[in-house]
């Protein structure tokens, strides 16, 4: 008679009890209903509140304790919150003790466009974004002939404003007058800023950049009606 190995059996039956309580404890979860949403911001809550995701939940999926966990499908969680205007990206997942995670990143403006009584953002991407409910974003206010400008350079103008801290603070207005041509208002200064074509942007922005460092010094910059950037190779000044 073969004698019976009792470490293997043993080896056996406690892999069966782990198998039998994975598998219990597993269905005992997925059976569970969802607790709560909890809504996380990759930013400061700005475009589009907590509250205003929660509803969002609750229109697309109804109340929250309602769905149970295996009948969750999170992909269609994120395609839903994926459509509001106001948002980029939301990752969503559920945690072992039953609560609905959403973190939402917002899209990002970069300037607001005003077209007559039409009035949109334009973000960081380059699209256009409504306006907010709750919240007027600080950025750059864009008038005249927009169509006249190629939406790529218009875009990668506003985009290194945006990206320049400096350039943030400073340049609060952009008009496109209907030969392509660009004045800009600063926020600390009343005269106006001839920048030209969107062209050698990063030249001309240096160029502002040390006409004010060394106009700093001088009390006569407030004299100045209009500061010429169009010549990469020097800065020409009006007075009023």
């Amino acid at each position: 008679m073969k004698k019976i190995k009792w470490n293997d059996v043993r080896l056996v039956l406690i892999l069966g009890a782990v198998i039998f309580l994975y598998s219990f404890s597993s269905k005992r979860n997925d059976n569970r209903k969802l607790k709560e949403a909890n809504i996380e911001f990759a930013q400061a809550e700005d475009f589009i509140t907590h509250e205003k995701v929660n509803n969002l939940l609750i229109q697309n999926f109804g109340s929250i304790q309602s769905i149970r966990k295996d009948k969750l499908d999170l992909n269609s969680v994120e395609k839903s919150l994926d459509k509001n205007p106001m948002i980029d990206k939301a990752e969503v997942y559920a945690t072992v003790d039953g609560k609905l995670k959403a973190k939402i990143s917002q899209r990002k403006p970069v300037a607001r466009i005003f077209l007559g009584e039409e009035s949109y953002y334009i973000d960081y991407r380059g699209d256009k974004m409504p306006l907010s409910e709750t919240y007027t974003a600080r950025v750059p206010i864009v008038t005249g002939q927009v169509s006249s400008v190629e939406k790529k350079r218009l875009h990668e103008l506003l985009n290194y404003i945006n990206d320049d801290v400096f350039l943030t603070k400073n340049i609060i207005g952009i008009d496109i007058t209907p030969g392509g041509s660009f004045k800009m208002k600063s926020r600390n200064h009343d005269f106006e800023i001839l920048f030209g074509r969107p062209i050698n942007v990063e030249k001309k922005f240096n160029n502002y950049k040390a006409f004010l460092q060394n106009a700093a010094k001088d009390t006569l910059v407030k004299q100045y009606k209009t500061i010429n950037l169009k010549f990469t190779q020097q800065v020409v000044c009006t007075k009023k």
